[in-house]
C-alpha cells in the first residue's frame, strides 16, 4: 500500500538535503561549540551560519535569535519571560483559536494571578481587530495572535495588531508556527516583539526552534546553566539540529513560489469534494488561508471514524476534533467559529505539502466519496437534496 501524506501540519518529512547537511556534525565534526579547539570552532561557526540563515527567512538579525528546542518551549520562554519581566502588567491579550501550547500557558498565567482576555473569530475565522482593540488595556503585558490557524489555516491580520498592542505599550507575539515555509515571514515589517516557529513544520528536524525577540526587549532565561546564545538558553548547543534548521530555512525561503502549486491542488481537491460529495462545508474558504490547508466539515459523520478508514487505505489526515473528558466534542476552534455541530463534528483537515501531487489527490478523491456514504449509511443520515 502507497502511503499518501496529507497532514503536513501536523509535521513534515526532513528534506533529504537537510539531513545530508546533519550527517557530518554527527560523525566527524561531532565538537561542542563552546570549546576552544578547532572542532569547537568548526561547530561554533555551523551554528553562526544556521543563526544567519533562520535570521534571514523570519526577517530579523541574527542577534535577536534565540535557538530552543521547538514552538512548545519557545511560547514558555516568551510567556513566563514577560510575566517576569514586567511585574506592574499582569493582563494578557490572547484570542480564542491559538495552539493548545499557547492556551495551556494562558491557564497557567492566571493560575500565577494574571488576567486575561480571549478575543473571538467570525464564522470564517477571521480575526475580530475592534475587539483586540477593546480588549488591549493600560495593564496589559503581552498580546498573542498567531500568523496562521493550524486547523482552518487561516491567516491573521498580525501587522494591524502590532501596533493595537503598541499603543498600549504591551508586547506583542507571533507564533509563527505554522506559516513558516507556506507565507512569507518578516518578523519587523509585523512589528512582532517575539516571534516563534519549529523546525519540523518546514522539513528541518524535530526537537529545533526558535523564539525571535527583538532588540531592545529583556526577557530572563527560561533554561539556566550555561552562557550559550548570549546567556538566554542555557545547554550545549544541539549542532546537528540547528544546522539542520538552518538548511531548512534556505530552502523554505527558495521554495516559497513553489506553494503556488500545493494552492492549485488544495483548491481543486476542494472543489471536487463540493462537487461530489453533498453536505459539505469548507471552514474558511471565504478568507485568506495557509495555500496547503482545506479544513473539511462532512456532516453526519464522525471525523474521526473518516480519519480511521483513510488510514486504513494508507491516507494520513488528521481531525477537526479534540478528546474532552473521555467524549467526542469539536475542537476550541471550530467552536470559536460557531460551525453547526453536525459539520464540527464530522471534521476532518487535509494540509498538504511540496512533495504532494495531483495523483495522490486523485487517490484520495477516488476513495473520499465512497467512505463519506459508508459512515452516513452507518449513522442514519439522510443527505439533503442539492
Amino acid at each position: 500500500m502507497d502511503l499518501i501524506y496529507l497532514d503536513h501540519n501536523a509535521t513534515t518529512p526532513l528534506d533529504p538535503e537537510v539531513f545530508e547537511a546533519m550527517r557530518p556534525w554527527f560523525t566527524e565534526r561531532f565538537g561542542n561549540a563552546s570549546a576552544a579547539y578547532a572542532l569547537g570552532h568548526l561547530a561554533d561557526g555551523a551554528v553562526v551560519v544556521a543563526r544567519e540563515q533562520v535570521a534571514a527567512l523570519v526577517g530579523c538579525t541574527p542577534a535577536e535569535i534565540v535557538f530552543t528546542s521547538g514552538g512548545t518551549e519557545s511560547l514558555n520562554h516568551a510567556f513566563r519571560g514577560v510575566w517576569e519581566a514586567f511585574p506592574a502588567k499582569r493582563h494578557l491579550v490572547t484570542t480564542a483559536v491559538e495552539h493548545p501550547a499557547a492556551r495551556a500557558l494562558t491557564v497557567w498565567w492566571k493560575g500565577q494571578g494574571g488576567e486575561t482576555s480571549e478575543v473571538g473569530v467570525d464564522g470564517e475565522g477571521r480575526l475580530d481587530l475592534a475587539a483586540l482593540e477593546a480588549a488591549v488595556r493600560l495593564d496589559t503585558a503581552l498580546v498573542v495572535v498567531m500568523a496562521a490557524n493550524n486547523e482552518s489555516g487561516v491567516l491573521f491580520p498580525v501587522a494591524a495588531a502590532a501596533p493595537i498592542a503598541r499603543a498600549k505599550g504591551a508586547l506583542f507575539l507571533v507564533d509563527a508556527t505554522q506559516a513558516v515555509g507556506k507565507i512569507p515571514v518578516d518578523a519587523a515589517a509585523w512589528g512582532a516583539d517575539l516571534l516563534c516557529l519549529s523546525g519540523h513544520k518546514f522539513h528541518g528536524p524535530k526537537g529545533t526552534g526558535l523564539l525571535m525577540i527583538r532588540r531592545g526587549v529583556r526577557l530572563k532565561p527560561l533554561m539556566l546553566g550555561g552562557s550559550q546564545e548570549r546567556g538566554r538558553r542555557g545547554g550545549t548547543e544541539n549542532v546537528p539540529g540547528l544546522v539542520g534548521l538552518g538548511k531548512a530555512a534556505e530552502l523554505a525561503q527558495a521554495r516559497l513560489p513553489d506553494m503556488d502549486r500545493v494552492r492549485g491542488l488544495r483548491d481543486a481537491l476542494e472543489a471536487r469534494i463540493l462537487e461530489e460529495i453533498p453536505d459539505v462545508r469548507i471552514h474558511g474558504a471565504s478568507t485568506d488561508r495557509l495555500p496547503n490547508t482545506s479544513l473539511v466539515g462532512f456532516a453526519g459523520i464522525e471525523g474521526e471514524a473518516l480519519q480511521l478508514k483513510l488510514a486504513e487505505q494508507g491516507i494520513c489526515v488528521s481531525t477537526g476534533s479534540a478528546c474532552s473528558t473521555g467524549m467526542r466534542e469539536p475542537s476550541h476552534v471550530l467552536r470559536a467559529m460557531h460551525v453547526p455541530d453536525a459539520y464540527a463534528r464530522g471534521t476532518v483537515r487535509f494540509s498538504l505539502g511540496l512533495g504532494t501531487t495531483s495523483e495522490e489527490c486523485d487517490g484520495t478523491l477516488g476513495l473520499l466519496p465512497g467512505l463519506v456514504a459508508e459512515l452516513r449509511n452507518n449513522f442514519g443520515f439522510k443527505n439533503s437534496s442539492r
